[in-house]
């Protein structure tokens, strides 16, 4: 069997400080996953917020229609002029 060998005190050191870096990077991973899963999680509420807003829209712009008709409005000053195919 070979002799044992002890490291300097400097290797020990670099070894050391090798094992730190590499938790210390394992744990940035895991804060930049939790990141992302964070974002991913707002995209989703702000697919859902923007599908609703759409979906408020044209029910809106439906009612809108059925009321006054096809035409445009001015939306600075809510004169709506109707178009003259009506």
């Amino acid at each position: 069997m070979p002799e044992e060998v002890k490291f300097t005190e400097e290797e020990l050191k670099n070894v050391q400080d090798i094992q730190k870096t590499y938790v210390n990077i394992q744990n940035q991973f895991g804060q930049l996953k939790l990141s992302q899963i964070r974002l991913d999680e707002q995209e989703i509420q702000l697919e859902e917020s923007l599908k609703q807003i759409q979906d408020d829209e044209k029910k809106f712009l439906d009612g809108i229609t059925k009321k006054y008709g096809q035409g445009s409005l001015n939306p600075e000053t809510g004169v709506f002029t109707p178009n003259k195919s009506e």
